[in-house]
């Protein structure tokens, strides 16, 4: 371990002694970056004679097929005049008479005798008759007679023995026997078939998904009287963590499968988490350094449980709304700009104009979340989350969709310190009233309101998206201008990314904005911050997957969800007691926890701009490359904190590249990996220092 973590750089006067050492750095940085970014190149290049891309020379050959499929032998069957089938629908037809069928609807069904079909119907339609559910068919009776015939159900057309085309039974398994533990061929408990009647399905999801990580952050040197030798203030930075989910999904519906929103539908979510961490400080993983630079947790949490029921259907267009209580996943947006999360609340969605339109409205009392594992607990938060959005599909031209978001964030006065003996709320900055108990009062209030719109999707062969938001509010009391005067909100997001596809690669530049408070005692806080942002954005969501979320792309693990250094790593403010960026979030926003701090609309802000591209070297393996250039806006907040004369701006130069493997052609064993570095820029190396921090990971993701 020490061999991967050098010392840090130690105070300030021994950083000018480390210029030489990040440029270095930055140089080794450069070739490897060079290196790996040919190899996508290179290997896509040795894939072409394999794929037919090159250009052909000569003409075309007319090539005789190698070989021909063995057809089942014997005589075919001649059929002269109506076909088995046909004679069998007007024998059917016979049976009822037009006259009688209002009274027939009337009578109660039963089970009655069943109609023979004959051998030249078993040639015909083979398919058809093993295995056949009984199903009673109305028809017209004398008086006082009731009989039924056989209709097939069609989740059990499949015949037993399986029947096959050919005589080689390797050349086709299209009807195959369903196994209860192959998710692949038909399987009760995946939903591909109604467990009882024809409309009640129950499916069962399993994930296992396993993250390693080794990395450098800027932390403090954890000092204390166990070792009386250690006087710098910056820190072996080294961390090595292992994270383990178990996530089941366990979801009983009613309805027509695909064919319409379900009736009705009961799902629940128990997720398991267990993680360790190495660290070379101590005071990192808990605030009482005799616990050392190790620990193991775990944790059990409850991440969906809700009811959902369809009200109405507009049988005209298959327009729907529904009603859905309990923990429930919501994202606000295409990118999870301000809010994703799973807690519990009701939701009230469905679509209108033949699903031109598709709305939601939310409200959600939230809950507390674990430290470690960002996990639900059985505990509330003092919270409440309300809004509604409005997606509208192929706005102006099709591929392209609009969102219009509306939020409102209701976070009440409460006092907290996390699992680890660290005070997040209130955030344990700046200048705290003491109460009559000798604790800090807790007086902070956050009523905050969002209205924003944001697009995604294509015009003509340009991908697009884009959002831009508006925070207004008032928070009752901020700790970090030193005064009990309250603040009111104005601060503003933008971004946008456009891409271009081109074969195998597609090609993309992004910017992002926030905005910073330059003026600590306004009476204005104009920095930018969300409720639980989940940002998938330049070099974010790599691991997304839209499978994990109404609407959005997203990851569960929010730790992993990142490639380059900013959108993954929390990077602490230098013993400061809150995080300078958080995972899966650009905005610095100063927090003492994404799940646990409150906002904080008192931040630096940032200006980001990003190039990268994503290539598909082959149908299994995907790779991604982006690079960052980051600013702040203001740095006024980080001077009065830190009690510095001058920070300049840049932030420095962020780079990520990431490989996702699938061996199944699947999503059902993905193998991801990943190495993000921040070169840092001058306003960096003034609060922290000029070493390079890196992150590589490693990710296992199986389902069942």
């Amino acid at each position: 371990m020490r061999s991967l973590f050098p010392c840090g750089a130690g105070t300030r006067a021994c950083r000018a002694g480390t210029h030489a050492g990040a440029w270095a750095d930055a140089r080794r940085l450069a070739g490897l970056w060079l290196l790996l970014f040919s190899l996508p190149l290179l290997a896509q290049r040795a894939q072409l004679p394999r794929k037919g891309r090159q250009i052909e020379t000569t003409p075309p050959r007319v090539l005789q097929p190698v070989r021909k499929l063995p057809r089942r032998t014997g005589a075919p069957v001649l059929i002269t005049g109506p076909s088995p089938l046909q004679q069998f629908i007007d024998a059917q037809r016979q049976l009822v008479q037009p006259q009688q069928q209002a009274e027939d609807r009337s009578r109660p069904l039963i089970r009655g005798t069943v109609i023979p079909l004959s051998p030249e119907m078993l040639a015909y339609a083979p398919h058809i008759l093993p295995k056949l559910a009984l199903i009673p068919v109305l028809r017209s009776n004398p008086p006082g007679v009731t009989t039924a015939s056989t209709v097939p159900n069609r989740w059990w057309v499949f015949p037993s023995p399986p029947w096959r085309r050919y005589d080689n039974q390797k050349l086709d398994a299209i009807y195959d026997q369903s196994h209860l533990w192959d998710p692949f061929n038909r399987n009760t408990i995946k939903g591909d078939f109604p467990f009882h009647g024809r409309r009640d399905f129950f499916t069962f999801t399993g994930v296992s998904e396993t993250v390693s990580e080794i990395r450098r952050l800027p932390v403090g040197s954890g000092q204390s009287f166990a070792e009386p030798g250690e006087f710098t203030f910056f820190g072996r930075g080294g961390q090595f963590a292992v994270d383990q989910n178990f996530r089941f999904s366990m979801d009983l519906f009613r309805g027509s499968a695909g064919f319409q929103p379900v009736d009705w539908e009961l799902r629940v979510t128990p997720e398991f988490n267990i993680n360790y961490t190495l660290t070379h400080e101590n005071g990192l993983i808990n605030s009482d350094v005799r616990q050392g630079i190790r620990r193991t947790d775990s944790n059990f949490g409850m991440q969906e449980a809700f009811l959902e029921k369809r009200l109405f259907t507009e049988k005209a267009h298959f327009d729907f709304a529904s009603l859905r209580l309990g923990i429930q996943r919501f994202t606000s947006d295409f990118r999870g700009f301000i809010f994703s999360d799973e807690q519990p609340g009701a939701r009230l969605f469905g679509t209108f104009d033949n699903n031109i339109f598709q709305w939601n409205m939310v409200y959600f009392d939230m809950l507390e979340k674990d430290t470690n594992s960002g996990l639900n607990r059985w505990r509330m938060r003092q919270q409440q989350v309300a809004g509604a959005n409005l997606y509208w599909n192929d706005f102006l031209t099709k591929g392209y969709n609009l969102n219009f978001s509306a939020f409102y964030n209701h976070d009440q006065p409460s006092f907290l310190v996390d699992k680890n003996g660290v005070l997040v709320r209130p955030a344990p900055i700046g200048g705290l009233v003491p109460s009559s108990g000798g604790l800090p009062s807790v007086e902070s209030k956050i009523r905050a309101a969002y209205a924003g719109i944001s697009g995604d999707g294509h015009i003509g062969r340009i991908n697009v998206s884009h959002a831009f938001y508006e925070a207004f509010g008032r928070d009752s009391f901020s700790a970090i201008p030193f005064s009990k005067n309250a603040q009111h909100i104005n601060a503003q997001l933008a971004a946008a990314e456009f891409s271009y596809e081109k074969d195998w690669m597609t090609y993309r530049i992004s910017g992002f904005y926030t905005s910073g408070d330059g003026k600590l005692n306004d009476g204005r806080a104009n920095g930018f911050d969300g409720i639980v942002p989940n940002q998938q954005f330049a070099g974010g969501g790599f691991l997304g997957n839209p499978s994990l979320a109404d609407r959005g792309l997203l990851n569960n693990n929010f730790e992993a969800g990142g490639v380059n250094f900013l959108n993954r790593e929390p990077i602490p403010l230098s013993d400061t007691g809150v995080n300078l960026f958080a995972p899966n979030n650009l905005m610095p926003t100063m927090r003492a926890g994404l799940f646990e701090g409150q906002a904080n609309f008192i931040n630096p802000g940032i200006t980001l701009i990003n190039a990268g591209f994503d290539a598909k070297i082959t149908p299994k393996l995907k790779a991604s490359l982006n690079v960052n250039w980051a600013k702040f806006n203001r740095t006024e907040v980080l001077q009065a904190l830190l009690f510095q004369a001058h920070i300049r701006h840049a932030i420095g130069l962020d780079s990520g590249l990431g490989f996702q493997y699938r061996p199944l052609l699947s999503d059902n064993i993905v193998i991801t990996a990943g190495f993000g570095a921040l070169v840092p820029g001058d306003g960096f190396k003034d609060i922290y220092t000029s070493r390079t921090l890196f992150s590589g990971f490693i990710n296992l993701r199986m389902v069942f």
